[in-house]
């Protein structure tokens, strides 16, 4: 995957990584409502996917400058602690502490700021990943022992802005 991300940093801390430059122009609009003080230093910079992938190895929670609802900022805290696997939105809810707000749920993950290392690629749709689930069953008694990553290109992994093809390969990144 050649994707140039870009990475928007306020006062060194990661605000958005995208594909565009559709989320600075959002932090931005964001910032200059909050007055001069509310910032001392806003870059952006391009990095590789390799670069992203390695990034997430060491990156915290504490790296981020996030601006959403508190709902939302729950949800993305949520995202990047998860073990790397495949969770449906239903799953997310639960662990947000929210069963019945699925809906909002996928709201928060859908304008998630920071492609990769918050990891909204690993959230589907729960008729894929019950899909997968009975796959793998019937999997572990052939040669593929269940592996999860053939799985990909015969499940809907759901929508992803930047598109079902670099959902799939993030999510094979990911899960390696």
């Amino acid at each position: 995957m050649d994707t140039q991300w870009i990475v928007t940093e306020i006062d060194g801390k990661v605000a958005s990584i995208s594909a565009d430059y559709g989320h600075f122009a959002r932090i931005a609009a964001r910032i200059a409502g909050l007055g001069p003080a509310a910032a001392d230093r806003i870059s952006t910079r391009k990095i590789t996917t390799d670069e992203l992938v390695e990034w997430k190895k060491t990156v915290r929670w504490e790296d981020f400058r996030l601006f959403g609802s508190k709902f939302q900022l729950k949800v993305w805290q949520q995202l990047f602690a998860l073990e790397p696997r495949l969770y449906s939105y239903s799953d997310l809810a639960a662990l947000c502490d929210n069963p019945q707000g699925v809906r909002a749920v996928a709201h928060a993950v859908a304008v998630n700021p920071v492609a990769y290392l918050i990891p909204c690629h690993l959230i589907i749709p729960k008729e894929s990943l019950d899909k997968a689930r009975q796959i793998r069953v019937t999997a572990q008694s052939t040669l593929f022992k269940g592996s999860d990553l053939y799985l990909l290109d015969t499940i809907d992994v759901g929508e992803y802005a930047y598109g079902a093809k670099r959902k799939r390969e993030l999510i094979k990144r990911n899960l390696q």
